[in-house]
């Protein structure tokens, strides 16, 4: 069964950077999708960045919001994906999840909504202060 491990979070000021880590493990399909959501205090979990991968290599999706200061990666090892996250700001505090889907899936462009992920981490928190 698919397992995720996150890790990397911590507190940092305001413009600084961090770069979050999730671990998947007992996955039997090069074919998946896996994406980062957060989640603040009173407000409903959000997908922000999410990425697809097969035989062709990785697809990235970004929300909006991001405006290109986060950026997806796979680690040396396609089981781990990286999140850098760069000149974080207040508002990007929150309880950040990493997820999964079931293997052998694939869409284009990446699913952004957490209803399409079946495999949750257990959360790593951001906090920024200003």
């Amino acid at each position: 069964q698919v397992q995720l491990v996150e890790s990397g979070g911590g507190s940092v000021q305001a413009g600084e950077s961090l770069r979050l880590s999730c671990v998947a493990s007992g996955y039997t399909s090069s074919t998946f999708c896996m994406g980062w959501f957060r989640q603040a205090p009173g407000q409903e979990r959000e997908g922000f960045a999410a990425l697809c991968h097969r035989d062709s290599g990785p697809s990235y999706e970004y929300a909006d919001y991001t405006k290109g200061r986060f950026t997806l990666s796979l680690g040396n090892a396609e089981n781990t994906l990286l999140l850098q996250m760069d000149s974080l700001k207040p508002e990007d505090t929150a309880m950040y999840y990493c997820a999964r889907t079931w293997d052998r899936t694939w869409w284009s462009p990446p699913p952004l909504s957490g209803r399409m992920y079946h495999y949750w981490g257990q959360g790593t928190q951001v906090t920024v202060s200003s």
